[in-house]
């Protein structure tokens, strides 16, 4: 299918501890409605480092939404509707390995799904697509991110495995066991379905993984609680916020295709013709994948 996105605003989704974004140029608030329903929260559009970017806090403004109880389809879709083609995702985690210690980056670079029943694709209701996502992060924003940690000497991980679970719980400690053995490095809460669906907008996805505890497997210290990942946060989000303006000087807009091909994800991957796709289905899908619908005419 012909032709790509050329690169526009940079979408920052902000996880705990970043629920605020310092430094905008023309900050302004903008509620957006997606046809999956309302965001977290409106969206912030500013200028930072001359870049144009668009902040939306997963948890809403006052953390007052739960990683189960958050609409992913309609948070990406609203970044997409506001023209982000990029997508820097920051969000705390616990970690699985000693080298890995609280405030600690790790630039996400694969994941393993634990979640239970959450809407996890825009497609379906007489539409069939299946994007790949063997490499579920954008190759050039992890670079970016590295370059930006090591700047600003933040300890960090290039690449790392992100286990997402359900939630609102913390683990047992049989689980955080478990999952340690598969090789997972980080664990969260947040980081899916929210990757697959910018997949799916093709949009350029990367997260950044703030570590604020050891989860449960770990002897020398006490299981995760609550307060414990409150005393990190603060450091952690102050770090989050120069990362941030870092990148966003070092990302020009893109002014050609994706190199990791992010910006082509539905090439190829849509396999319902276009005869057949319900009326209401288009209207729906426009938002997020209009690139192809139009090539697919």
């Amino acid at each position: 299918m012909a032709g790509h996105r050329q690169g526009g605003r940079l979408g920052i989704i902000g996880g705990s501890g970043l629920y605020r974004m310092a430094g905008l140029e023309d900050a302004e608030w903008q509620t957006v409605e997606t046809p999956w329903g309302s965001p977290s929260e409106a969206l912030l559009t500013g200028r930072l480092a001359g870049r144009e970017v668009v902040f939306l806090p997963r948890h809403g403004r006052h953390h007052g939404l739960a990683p189960h109880e958050l609409n992913h389809r309609a948070n990406i879709a609203a970044l997409k509707t506001l023209g982000v083609t990029e997508i820097l995702s920051i969000s705390a985690c616990g970690s699985f390995r000693e080298h890995l210690p609280p405030g600690t980056f790790v630039i996400v670079d694969q994941y393993i799904d634990r979640t239970q029943g959450r809407a996890r694709s825009f497609f379906g209701e007489g539409v069939v697509a299946h994007v790949s996502m063997a490499e579920p992060a954008c190759g050039r924003l992890g670079a970016v991110a590295a370059e930006a940690c090591a700047a600003l000497r933040i300890p960090h991980q290039k690449g790392g495995t992100y286990l997402c679970m359900e939630g609102p719980q913390f683990s047992t400690r049989a689980e955080s066991r478990l999952y340690r053995s598969w090789g997972a490095d980080v664990i969260g809460m947040t980081n899916l379905p929210e990757a697959y669906l910018a997949r799916e907008a093709e949009i350029c996805y990367q997260s950044v993984a703030m570590v604020t505890d050891f989860d449960s497997w770990h002897e020398a210290h006490a299981a995760v609680e609550a307060a414990d990942v409150l005393n990190v946060l603060s450091n952690n989000g102050r770090l989050a916020q120069a990362l941030v303006a870092d990148m966003a000087a070092r990302l020009a807009p893109r002014s050609d295709a994706c190199p990791s091909g992010c910006d082509r994800a539905l090439d190829n991957a849509i396999l319902t013709p276009p005869s057949a796709w319900p009326e209401e289905a288009r209207g729906r899908l426009a938002v997020v994948a209009g690139r192809v619908m139009g090539d697919m005419k």
